[in-house]
């Protein structure tokens, strides 16, 4: 058996052979509920602890438009099971927040000399041509904030695009801009009243930052669009460096398990601090549906940063690996029916199709479902549908099968609904994760598929 450890200042993670229930554990890559069984729409996020409670921040984002609809805030007293309080910055009439803007990158810091939550994100036009940093206040971490416009540094707008925060153990406020641009804030959070850092070779976007053991490390992004890459780190003695490139956090080529950095949480575990990594799992067009969530610890030892092995589900509290689906049952396939599509391949256990329209219904009992399967690039958008006895849609959700680097696994748990007998639909939707960059490069699916191993009832 192998258990979280704390020696010396050094969090080493380790995995653990207990089996916690779904509403224990953090899962990675899949659709996450809140407790109305409403789709988590928080992109970009960050998460402050405040009160005993955590806040998670982020972009309410469309399924429809890239434009900006508004911030997000659930709350959650253990990282798992969330609850949404509002959207707690909506468009607004006019201005570089308003009708057909970008809004992107949140983050949220209480300032320590007034009391005051301040708000930050990057704004831009719908062409990415106006980049700026905004900002909002609020007397209170989960009410409605009031925009107050552009972040300042000498009197001007900071005209820079991806953003992100840090607050040091001494409360000093930190502005985070891509390629390595830091800026310090205002005593008042309000204003940058220093550039400490102009730039750092060879770093990028989706910046992110962490203090532990008297090393400071700064995360980064690739620049490869909605595509995830692998992200890497530098480090440094004090926010203004020497910074030093270390390489990459999570094994190469895994494309930092299929995402992007967003923020650092510092996750209290007993006397010490474990910085967790926040990552983004973009599905664009569908991102308010179908793009997900990597939740990981960092484990840091002597200077180096590292994330050594993807989990699918964790416990936050003992800082474990977690196996949520030891003691439950599977569904009987042999009474599955098809259509437009192969029948359940049952040597070896597998569904898959990607014929547009093609769909799997199968009966069950129980009240909640989960799936395991396959994403990789010829995989698509499946539509997950639990069907009751009446006849009645209960569940119904978009799994994006999509990943440049193909992954077995979890694919969608879904929330919570009253014991009965039920049909679970599997659908092909005919739509793909598909973009194109600035300089022309397509990224996303080459197929429709959606790729089926098991399906739990639990």
């Amino acid at each position: 058996m192998k258990c979280g450890l704390f020696a010396a200042g050094i969090f080493v993670i380790s995995q653990s052979v207990s089996a916690a229930g779904p509403d224990e554990v953090i899962f990675n890559g899949i659709p996450r509920f809140d407790d109305a069984g409403n789709v988590i729409n928080a992109h970009g996020a960050c998460i402050v602890e405040e009160g005993g409670r955590y806040y998670m921040f982020g972009e309410w984002k469309s399924d429809e438009s890239n434009a900006f609809p508004g911030f997000s805030c659930y709350s959650s007293d253990d990282l798992v099971n969330w609850h949404f309080e509002r959207v707690v910055l909506g468009v607004q009439k006019d201005g570089i927040m308003g009708p057909d803007r970008v809004g992107e990158r949140v983050k949220v810091m209480k300032c320590p000399s007034t009391g005051e939550f301040v708000m930050y994100m990057h704004s831009d036009n719908m062409n990415y041509k106006d980049p700026q940093v905004g900002y909002a206040t609020c007397s209170t971490i989960n009410g409605e904030y009031e925009f107050q416009g552009p972040l300042l540094f000498e009197g001007e707008p900071i005209r820079r695009w991806d953003m992100g925060t840090f607050q040091d153990s001494d409360g000093t406020g930190y502005l985070l801009i891509h390629h390595g641009v830091i800026y310090r804030l205002s005593n008042d959070y309000k204003s940058a009243e220093a550039k400490v850092l102009s730039g750092l070779k060879d770093s990028g976007e989706s910046p992110a930052m962490f203090h532990k053991d008297g090393t400071y490390y700064l995360l980064g992004s690739g620049l490869t669009g909605w595509e995830r890459n692998d992200n890497f780190y530098f480090t440094a003695p004090a926010v203004e460096g020497p910074w030093t490139r270390r390489g990459c956090f999570a094994p190469e080529g895994s494309l930092t398990y299929n995402s992007q950095t967003t923020f650092v949480f510092p996750l209290k575990v007993g006397a010490d601090t474990v910085p967790m990594y926040m990552g983004d799992r973009w599905s664009y067009p569908r991102q308010a549906s179908s793009a997900t969530y990597v939740w990981l610890p960092l484990k840091v030892e002597d200077g180096t940063l590292s994330i050594p092995e993807y989990w699918e589900s964790w416990n936050p509290v003992s800082v474990t690996k977690e196996e949520p689906f030891a003691d439950v049952r599977e569904v009987d396939y042999s009474k599955a029916t098809f259509h437009k599509a192969a029948a359940w391949e049952s040597d070896c256990c597998r569904y898959s199709c990607g014929e547009p329209g093609g769909y799997m219904e199968v009966p069950f009992s129980g009240g909640r479902i989960a799936i395991v399967g396959k994403s990789d690039h010829v995989s698509s958008y499946g539509k997950v549908s639990v069907i009751d006895s009446k006849g009645n849609i209960v569940v119904n959700s978009l799994v994006d099968f999509y990943s440049k680097v193909p992954a077995e696994g979890v694919r969608y748990v879904s929330p919570a609904f009253p014991e009965d007998d039920y049909t679970l639909r599997l659908e092909v939707t005919g739509i793909t994760q598909e973009w194109i960059t600035k300089k022309g490069i397509r990224y996303g699916s080459d197929g429709f598929n959606i790729n089926i191993d098991r399906i739990h009832i639990l």
